[in-house]
């Protein structure tokens, strides 16, 4: 207790009554003492009281919770728990925070905002479902959720109980239970039951809901429905009970009020014309609508709201015959109340006039007769044991008796209602548990209680005692579970006010009894009460009245008057006017007021459970007839039975203030609810045990501050707990231990909050004491540093204005030494001048007298000069005259004297000899000019040596043939002479025709010269417009983007390369005709006796396809490492395999050179040796054939030497077009050179072709002359001589037509490739105008956009011919490998035989045996696969139904979807539709039925979406339409397929991908969903950052504590799920695209779920979880780099909840701060920021609020800012 006492200090603040207010806040101002009468106080508007005190009188004031606890979401989490501590969190929530929900312990309560609130929609029910109760901010639907959730996990059934005053918002509250049932729990057939539940509610609202003065859509009945669920806990039916339906209402409305919402929506629709024959006007005309004198309600549309009426009953399967019906008899109702009763003048009777149209409308409106029915209103029938006689009544009676009727018949419609809907929820399936709903009046006193207040009363008394004994068992079972020591808490039972009216001999059997008494009357039901209840303390007796009694009830004293008890209770009705009814022609009126016992016997027992409040009226005379108080008894002791079997759930609704005004907050009227429906009671009873619990680690968490440094090392927390508590609270029965939780007194957590703030108030001195200090410090070191600056800087301004003295007075003395020197200057320079100027006139007079004399001899001299020279030039020309005729006769006379000499040397056979041999080389040096374009250097040398080793043995054969030959001529000598007389003609003409083939040649020449240069300069006139246009392309996409200049340089780059290629491609053409050629030689060199003829020339090429390979080719390759070493490793390797073929074929040049050499040695030596035997006639021949072998030889060296030229030539040109970042020119520059020497190595070959031909036919002319001369006689000798050197020189004269016609065909040639590459410039130069003109037509977005889009599929072409060329080069290296090995061991062999031929003699000869091997062509494949229609089914198997992601993952990514795609392009190939229509219909229903199996498989699901959308991408590609197939390549374009359009196919796999990826998004959702929020708001990514705050009893125990805890997932599970799911969609070859909008996709949802329970959760809305968040979200965007991701935008997605944690961390006191908040939170909405300030929790006392003004500054600033104002959703 005096720990008590002290707790009164000065600075605490306490609770004092006030009569406006109820509860008043003050501080003290005084410490108190105990004892002192009088508590000093301060109030809020800083005025003070002396607050008595007293034992008896005025105990001490009730303190206040810390500012801290103020808001919180559960009222058990107070440290002080009492009335104006709940009431002001309730108010502070309700006003400041908006809040309408506020947890109670086990009690929700539901504060009404007269206002409409966007927190119902389907996305905050998902954002709810699956939430435990204390996780989120306090919901109808946390509420909904928890009991759905424990009728799954205990397999209980389950109540909500709504309860509240009217126009508290039960009815509200109760709908949106059921609607969060209806969608989480939704049927699994097509039945929607939950749409038929939710249709219940606005059919029961119409029928049973009114307006009063309280509420505009007040409930007048009680309904219980039961929701009933499946095994799987889905909405399989429903059922609903209805309760004391106030009837009155029907004929009667207070002031203000209405009737029944059906009777003014039906008149608001009465001019329909289904609703014509009613005979309705507007409800003013009718007496039952219009007694309130209102009959419409603000904001509500009578008319839309029964379309929607409507719309329910036909939901609801009630058929439109049956709904004419029910509104005939509502509208009956409203004529019944207009019949006009007229009293007669005895006052005893009465009457109704037959004209009356209300009347007639009734009975025609009801099918009765309108005789009896007129008759029977106006009298009534009494029967007595011996008759029965009929009795006028008075107009007063049977103004009532039609009022009954009236109301009977409204009764017996609602019952009919709520049967049908019974009817239309019930199902066949059994029902494996269910929830209940009670919507139920709360306790109700007004100025006058009558019979239905009584009952609702009594209703409310029943529950608040099942209420309380629920909260005790929870409290003892909590106590229980945690081993605390049980001892019996008081709490209040009502039992005894409910034996009061329940009792026998009560208030309700009294009242029954009665009503049996013929002449009973209210007045004498009074006086029974008062002598039988006179002594119980629940009943009083009114001091003023004595038709009145007092009942004291659990919530307030209700004073009821007696008057009509007896009437409502008996619930009169006639029984003649009823059996009129049951007359009636119109069948569902007649059934309406049939008797359970008199309904027809039904063939099938019913199976609907309709339990209504009352069954079927029963005659009067009947005396087993159930009174109406018996019913409602009978019915709530049902009600209390299911309650108990069921587990509760409580929701209080709270009704703020009378005047319906939105967030207005009437403390009074709350604190009389709050007292009535049983809150405080809650509080009350936890308070008296342990209210305050705390679990050991939150405990420790939150006051290790008060703990010493030896205390913290234990490593028992427990203990170290116990230890603390023990040393700070003395009593130890002001807490207990359990085993996971400590428990407190309440007060004491107030009291350990205490303590802590006084420790951080002292340690806040210290930090300011040193900040202090350290700030003096600061402050003292800057004036001192402030002084010694200012001191410096006055020395230095004396010290300057010092040195200025100074240097001012050197100044001075420098100024007048300066003009005292220019004064003598000037003086001396003018006496200078004038001696100077007198000088010079002198010494000019004199010069000039000289000059004159010089002048004159001069001229003399010229005229002496003149005269000699015209002497001696007369002399010179006559001496040379006569020279000159002395020289022409000594001239002429020795010319004379050579003609005649050389006549006679020209009569000699010699000299013919000698211009024969001078002839032959002219012809070959003429051919040699004519080949000076071969660049071909390995074929040359080749064919070469082979003729000149041919040629060598055949010019020995024919030299020792000619010698024989001449030996046997003696004579012929004038024969030979004519011979050579006549070949001298012949030469003369040979030679003259050559000069004229010569002449044209040159002439054609000429000619296609100037056509080619007119072709360039054509050529470079266009490639100067091109160039212009490229120009003007990039100016104008430089503007837009300046990527767009580098993307048409990259394709320009890239056209060269495939230029470059192709140029490749052509010398490896040549390559492989070079190579044959080889082959070719080689055999003759192999068989050199051996003769060929043209006719077998290609009997040796090889007819396999693959490249030949050489010996030399697998040499050392040192010289291509040294052009790597000159040119860089990035130049040299572009084409490194290039170079190196280069390389060896230079190599084998060289070998050649040196072969041929050796040979040429070695004739050589062979003619030195025959030249020392006797010199033979013929010597001459020899000479000029060992001369024209020397001219050959240097032609070949020559040769030689301009190849390696052009190869070094050729080598830099690669180089520079293998730099990356040349110019275009010297690329265009590198590719003509490379052009160029390419066509004339083609020309050489052929050249060097027809040489050997030519040279070869030549040798074999002259071999079969010999053996034809060795048959011929001696004699014939010269005139073979004769015929063979005459035909020498016609085969000359053929060779020079030959390559005069191989010049005209290359020149040809030219002409048609520059005017192929005109054609090529001029389509590229109208391609680049169109699309210069289409790009300057769009706008800059799209022009980027076509010109990305273009580089796109530019860069794919590429992409997947580098693929193929990959592959080519790939096979071919595999079979040049191959081939290598094979021709190294025919090289082998070949040496072999080689060798033993030359060891061998000559004339044996033997032939070479050659190995023959068999090559395969190289197949083009065409990419289909065949298969049979029967074994369609076994293919679909293997690759869709029995595959496995893992099994084809190590293989080609979407393996299935290319076979599937092969096999449609073999049915397409074949032309077989049906096929085709099979297989593609099977695959797409393999699929669906794969994944139909695999719903919840992401690895599955993933596979068959990246297979999908391949084979989707594959049908698109190949389709064969114009847009795909400008995008392939030829080879794809001849892919394509022919025969069929598979257009609707490819919808059909686009909407299956569409599915698929939707399934995969679902599955990855419902993975990660689970971990979000543990993982970005609860779990510690940075450790001790997060404070515990104060628990309230929803977070201490809810539905889904277990012994193991809940489960938590920390920021790197998450982002290892993250990467699961992207190693998985990449180890599947899903598209990039795909895989960053998969990734979009999960972290927007993160983003949603995250933001979600932020906005409904308060305890993560706090300074530390901003960190936390904001730190976890940079581990996201973390992840997307590292993932290469970031340019998926799915960091965007996260936007608003950086922008959140932002907002949690950012200051919020001033207008600026206000200003910055709506600068920065751009991706969030004004309410979603008002509703995160709103929830903003400090963590401690030292952090403030964030204030209401504050908050209005945001909301200003955002409208003031013109931005959007959007409602608080979630995504």
């Amino acid at each position: 207790m005096k720990a008590e006492y002290n707790l009164y200090c000065q600075f605490t603040r306490v609770w004092i009554p006030d009569p406006e207010e109820v509860w008043k806040g003050a501080e003290i101002i005084k410490d108190y003492k105990e004892g002192d009468p009088v508590l000093h106080l301060k109030l809020e508007d800083e005025t003070t009281l002396e607050y008595q005190v007293g034992p008896k009188q005025n105990p001490l004031p009730f303190l206040r919770n810390p500012d801290i606890l103020v808001g919180e979401n559960d009222l058990t989490a107070l440290s002080y728990l009492h009335e104006p501590a709940v009431l002001h969190n309730l108010r502070v929530r309700f006003l400041e925070s908006n809040h309408i929900y506020t947890y109670c312990g086990i009690v929700l309560v539901a504060i009404n905002p007269y206002e409409s609130l966007q927190i119902y929609g389907e996305e905050v029910i998902n954002a709810y479902s699956g939430q435990n109760m204390g996780d989120m901010d306090p919901h109808i639907f946390a509420v909904a959720e928890e009991a759905y959730k424990q009728m799954a996990r205990d397999e209980r059934n389950q109540s909500i109980i709504v309860s509240g005053e009217s126009g508290a918002g039960k009815t509200v509250s109760a709908k949106y239970a059921m609607r969060f049932f209806a969608t989480v729990g939704g049927s699994t057939n097509d039945t929607s039951v939950e749409e038929k539940v939710l249709a219940s509610s606005p059919i029961m609202e119409a029928i049973g809901n009114a307006k009063t003065t309280r509420n505009d859509n007040s409930s007048r009945f009680g309904k219980y429905i039961q929701i009933g669920f499946s095994r799987h806990y889905h909405i399989i039916g429903a059922n609903m009970r209805t309760y004391l339906l106030e009837k009155s209402r029907v004929v009667f409305q207070a002031e203000d009020e209405r009737n029944y919402h059906i009777f003014y929506q039906l008149c608001a629709s009465g001019s329909l014309p289904e609703f014509r024959d009613l005979g309705l006007t507007s409800a003013e005309d009718f007496t039952y609508t219009s007694l309130g004198e209102n009959i419409f309600i603000e904001g509500v549309n009578d008319a839309e709201d029964f379309r929607k009426t409507r719309e329910a009953f036909t939901l609801l399967g009630i058929k439109d015959s049956s709904q004419s019906s029910i509104f005939k008899i509502v509208a009956s109702i409203l004529h019944l109340g207009n019949i006009q009763i007229c009293s007669e003048r005895d006052g005893e009777s009465c009457r109704i006039s037959r004209d009356d149209a209300h009347l007639q409308s009734f009975c025609k409106l009801l099918g009765v007769e309108l005789q009896q029915m007129e008759h029977w209103l106006c009298h009534r029938k009494l029967v007595t044991a011996s008759e029965t006689y009929v009795k006028s009544m008075a107009a007063k009676q049977a103004v009532n008796a039609r009022d009954a009727l009236a109301k009977h018949i409204y009764a017996r419609l609602f019952d009919w209602i709520v049967e049908h809907i019974n009817k239309a929820l019930q199902t066949s399936s059994k029902q494996h548990s269910f929830i209940g709903v009670l919507d139920i009046y709360g306790f109700e006193t007004f100025e006058v209680n009558s019979f239905e207040q009584f009952c609702i009363n009594y209703a409310n008394e029943k529950l608040q005692q099942q209420f309380n004994s629920h909260v005790f068992k929870l409290e003892q079972e909590e106590y229980m579970k945690e081993q605390i020591p049980w001892t019996l808490i008081d709490f209040h039972d009502n039992q005894p006010c409910i034996d009061l009216i329940e009792a026998r001999l009560g208030i309700l059997d009294l009242l029954d009894e009665e009503c049996k008494v013929p002449k009973g009357t209210d007045q004498n039901w009074a006086q029974k009460l008062y002598k039988q209840h006179s002594s119980s303390a629940h009943f009083q007796k009114p001091r003023m009245s004595n038709v009145s009694f007092i009942v004291i009830h659990f919530a307030d004293k209700v004073e009821y008057q007696c008057d009509g008890f007896l009437e409502k209770n008996r619930d009169t009705v006639y029984e003649e006017q009823i059996n009129i009814l049951k007359a009636s022609q119109f069948q569902m009126v007649a059934d309406l007021f049939l008797d359970k016992d008199d309904a027809p016997p039904s063939s099938k027992p019913s199976r609907v459970n309709v339990r209504a409040l009352k069954p079927s009226p029963k005659a009067p005379n009947k005396e087993h007839r159930k009174s109406v108080g018996l019913q409602f008894r009978s019915s709530l002791h049902l009600l209390m039975d299911t309650l108990n079997a069921t587990t509760p759930h409580y929701v209080r609704c709270i009704k703020p203030n009378d005047f319906k005004e939105a967030f207005s907050f009437d403390s009074r009227r709350a604190v009389q609810q709050l007292r009535a429906c049983g809150v405080l009671e809650t509080i009350r009873i936890s308070a008296a045990g342990y209210p305050s619990r705390w679990t050991y680690l939150e405990f420790f968490s939150r006051y290790r501050v008060l703990m010493k440094r030896s205390d913290m090392t234990a490593a028992d927390k427990k203990l170290v707990c116990k230890n603390l508590l023990e040393t700070l609270i003395k009593e130890p029965d002001m807490f207990q231990f359990g085993k996971t939780k400590i428990f407190f007194r309440a007060g004491q957590v107030a009291y350990l909050e205490k303590l802590r703030a006084d420790k951080f108030r002292s340690a806040c001195i210290v930090i300011q004491k040193t900040v202090r200090g350290w700030l003096q410090r600061i402050r003292y070191r800057k004036i001192r540093r402030s002084a010694l600056t200012l001191q410096r800087y006055g020395r230095g301004y004396l010290a300057r204005r010092y040195a200025e003295f100074l240097r001012l007075s050197r100044a001075a003395l420098f100024c007048q030494k300066q003009y005292r020197m220019v004064r003598e200057r000037r003086a001396y320079l003018r006496k200078r001048r004038a001696v100077v100027t007198i000088q010079a006139f002198t010494r000019g007079t004199l010069t000039r007298r000289i000059y004159w004399e010089f002048l004159l001899h001069h001229k003399a001299m010229i005229i002496q000069k003149n005269v000699r020279g015209w002497l001696q030039r007369r002399t010179f020309r006559r001496a040379r005259a006569a020279a000159v005729v002395i020289q022409g006769a000594f001239r002429c006379m020795r010319a004379k004297r050579q003609l005649k000499q050389l006549k006679i040397e020209a009569r000699s056979a010699q000299h013919l000899k000698k211009l024969n041999t001078g002839m032959e080389m002219k012809i070959v040096q003429l051919q040699r000019k004519m080949d000076d374009q071969t660049k071909e250097l390995k074929v040359q040398n080749e064919q070469l040596v082979t003729v000149n080793t041919t040629l060598g043995s055949e010019v020995s054969k024919l030299q020792k043939e000619l010698e024989e030959v001449r030996s046997h001529q003696s004579d012929g000598g004038r024969e030979l002479q004519e011979e050579l007389e006549r070949l001298r003609q012949q030469l003369q003409e040979a030679i003259a025709s050559r000069k004229k083939l010569e002449e044209e040649h040159v002439s054609e020449k000429m000619e296609l010269s100037q056509r080619v240069e007119e072709l360039q300069e054509e050529n470079a006139l266009l490639k100067s417009q091109k160039e212009e246009l490229n120009q003007q392309i990039q100016q104008q996409t430089s503007n837009s983007k300046v990527e767009l200049s580098s993307a048409s340089l990259q394709s320009e780059l890239d056209e060269e390369r495939q230029r470059y290629q192709n140029l490749l491609k052509e010398f490896s053409r040549l390559e492989q005709r070079y190579d044959n050629l080889k082959e070719e030689l080689s055999l003759n060199k192999f068989h050199p006796g051996h003769r060929r003829n043209p006719s077998n020339q290609s009997s040796l090429e090889s007819d396999s396809n693959y490249p030949s390979v050489s010996t030399s080719e697998v040499g050392d390759t040192e010289d291509a490492v040294q052009l790597v070493d000159e040119l860089g490793v990035e130049k040299a390797a572009m084409d490194i395999g290039l170079f190196l073929k280069l390389q060896k074929r230079v190599r084998e040049l060289e070998q050649e050179r040196k072969r041929l050499q050796v040979n040429l040695d070695k004739m050589e030596e062979l003619a030195r040796r025959k030249g020392s035997e006797p010199r033979s006639p013929v010597s001459e021949q020899e000479t000029a054939d060992l001369a024209y072998d020397n001219l050959k030889r240097q032609e070949l060296e020559s040769e030689n030497k301009k190849l390696k030229n052009d190869l070094n030539e050729l080598r830099k040109a690669l180089s520079e077009r293998a730099a990356p970042d040349g110019p275009s020119g010297e690329l265009q520059d590198g590719y003509n050179l490379l052009l160029r020497q390419l066509k004339s190595a083609n020309e050489e070959l052929d050249a060097r072709k027809e040489e050997v031909l030519i040279l070869r036919t030549q040798i074999v002319s002259r071999a079969q002359q010999e053996e034809n001369s060795q048959n011929t006689e001696p004699d014939g000798g010269p005139d073979r001589s004769r015929d063979h050197d005459y035909h020498g020189l016609t085969q000359s004269n053929k060779l020079l037509e030959a390559q005069l016609q191989s010049q005209s065909r290359k020149y040809q040639d030219e002409l048609e490739a520059l005017h192929t590459q005109n054609e090529l410039l001029k389509e590229d130069l109208e391609k680049k105008q169109e699309l210069l003109n289409y790009t300057a037509a769009l706008s800059p977005e799209a022009r980027v956009e076509y010109s990305v889009q273009q580089e796109i599929t530019r860069l794919t072409n590429d992409n997947l011919d580098l693929k193929e060329m990959v592959e080519k080069l790939e096979k071919n290296e595999r079979k040049l490998k191959k081939q290598l090995r094979i021709y190294m061991k025919k090289v082998q062999e070949l040496e072999a035989a080689a060798a033993a031929a030359a060891a061998q003699s000559v004339s044996a000869r033997p032939e070479l045996s050659r190995q023959v091997t068999v090559q395969r062509k190289e197949k083009d494949f065409e990419g289909m696969l065949e298969y049979s229609k029967e074994d369609e089914a076994r293919l679909i198997k293997a690759l869709i139904t029995d595959v496995r992601p893992s099994s084809v993952s190590a293989t080609v990514p979407c393996l299935p979807a290319y076979i599937l795609f092969m096999c449609i392009r073999h049915a397409d190939h074949v032309n077989d539709d049906q096929k085709v229509e099979s297989l593609l219909t099977s695959t797409i229903n393999a699929i669906k039925k794969v994944l139909k199996k695999n719903s919840e498989d992401f690895e599955m699901i993933s596979f068959w979406l990246a297979n999908t959308s391949r084979l989707l991408h594959c049908l698109k590609q190949y389709s064969g339409d114009e847009a795909f197939m400008t995008q392939n390549s030829d080879k794809q374009n001849e892919h394509c397929l022919k025969n069929f359009d598979l257009a609707e196919y490819r919808q059909v796999l686009s909407d299956l991908s569409i599915q698929i990826y939707q399934q995969l998004i679902k599955v990855a959702e419902a993975i990660i969903q689970p971990m979000i929020v543990s993982a970005m708001l609860e779990s510690e990514s940075i450790p001790s950052l997060a404070g515990v705050k104060p628990m309230g009893y929803r977070n201490r125990s809810h539905s889904m504590d277990t012994e193991d805890g809940p489960t938590s997932y920390t920021l790197e599970a998450l982002i290892r799920q993250l990467g699961q799911f992207h190693a998985v969609m990449q180890e599947h070859g899903l598209d990039p695209e795909i895989i960053g909008q998969v990734v979009r996709q999960l972290f927007s949802c993160v983003n949603a779920v995250t933001l979600n329970n932020l906005l409904l959760r308060k305890d993560v809305c706090s300074w530390s979880t901003g960190m936390q968040l904001r730190y976890n979200t940079s581990q996201m965007e973390e992840w997307l780099r590292a993932n290469n991701l970031f340019q998926s935008k799915a960091a965007a997605t996260l936007e608003p909840i950086i922008q959140a944690a932002q907002l949690l961390q950012v200051k919020k006191k001033t207008t600026q701060d206000a200003e910055a908040i709506c600068s920065l939170c751009t991706a969030l909405t004004m309410q979603q920021i008002v509703k995160i300030l709103n929830l903003y929790t400090p963590l401690n006392e030292f952090e403030e609020r964030v204030t209401v003004s504050f908050i209005r500054n945001i909301q200003v600033g955002f409208l003031g800012g013109g931005r959007r104002v959007a409602m608080v959703t979630v995504v």
